[in-house]
């Protein structure tokens, strides 16, 4: 069981987390503000909740959500244990009081009038900036993650499926409330947006290329990847399905730049080699971002 992880006070760690958290909590509250609450716009959640209840009732974005929070973290620390700290209470305090904070000072009206699929991507961008700075400082969202959580443990499916089915269930209840199509569309489309701008966040923009190289001339290949392009790689020993014949696998990774080179090369010493290449979404060791470093962020 993943329990609280701790920061201590104001530590150089402490005061990073704490300043992701400040930051991302204020960029996702102008993303609902500026962007998705004025256009009825629900991208699942608790806020998505909120701003179905907020033009039902007329209630405060924020505050509906915080009201939603606060039961769903207590439930889940009873039933799932302490994996909810005080950086996800804090972030999602800071969201409720930015969301009704903003709202009191800039209105309710959206930024970019008439323009609801605009808003609807850079509403995206802004939420998922929003939560891929909270989610940097480990912690989490809450809210419909509790739920999610909760059914898994007693049902045993996986965490992402049933938050699917959850956000896609407060999608589909927009559309019985506001009796309009364009909305849950809209929805998908920040909802799709704010998943990969998280991603990105998390992750980073990596344009290194991932590759398996089968040749003969495995060894002129090798010699080009170590001292020109002064990377490294892997042997793997296959077989082939043809003829069962034993083949030398090179796994390596590189850079664009280095992929040109390095393709060029193989087809002028062996023009019948197969090789592979794969996006990396992330790589991490020597020569790239320690794993150190990763999980320090």
């Amino acid at each position: 069981m993943p329990f609280i992880q701790k920061d201590k006070l104001f530590s150089k760690r402490w005061l990073i987390n704490y300043s992701l958290i400040l930051t991302g909590s204020f960029i996702l509250a102008a993303g609902f503000v500026l962007f998705i609450t004025p256009y009825k716009i629900v991208p699942g959640g608790v806020y998505g909740i909120a701003i179905i209840i907020h033009y039902m009732f007329n209630l405060p974005v924020g505050l509906t959500a915080l009201s939603m929070d606060i039961p769903l973290t207590i439930i889940g620390i009873r039933v799932l244990g302490p994996r909810f700290g005080y950086k996800t209470v804090t972030g999602f305090l800071l969201t409720a009081v930015f969301v009704d904070g903003l709202t009191w000072l800039y209105g309710v009206e959206p930024l970019v009038p008439d323009e609801p699929l605009l808003s609807s991507i850079f509403g995206g961008v802004f939420v998922g900036l929003g939560l891929g700075l909270i989610f940097k400082s480990k912690a989490t969202s809450g809210g419909t993650d509790i739920v999610a959580m909760i059914i898994s443990k007693y049902t045993k499916l996986p965490v992402g499926q049933l938050l699917i089915y959850v956000d896609s269930a407060i999608v589909l209840a927009s559309l019985l409330v506001f009796k309009d199509w364009k909305i849950p569309l809209y929805s998908l489309i920040v909802i799709f947006i704010t998943g990969q701008v998280v991603d990105t966040i998390l992750q980073g923009i990596n344009y290194d290329k991932t590759l398996f190289i089968i040749s003969e001339r495995y060894e002129d290949i090798r010699d080009k990847i170590i001292n020109d392009l002064n990377r490294g790689g892997t042997y793997i020993k296959g077989t082939g399905m043809y003829n069962g014949s034993e083949k030398t696998i090179i796994f390596t990774v590189v850079n664009r730049r280095e992929l040109a080179i390095l393709q060029e090369y193989i087809h002028q010493v062996d023009p019948k080699a197969f090789v592979t290449v794969i996006n990396a979404n992330e790589i991490l060791g020597e020569g790239f971002k320690s794993l150190k470093d990763k999980v320090s962020d």
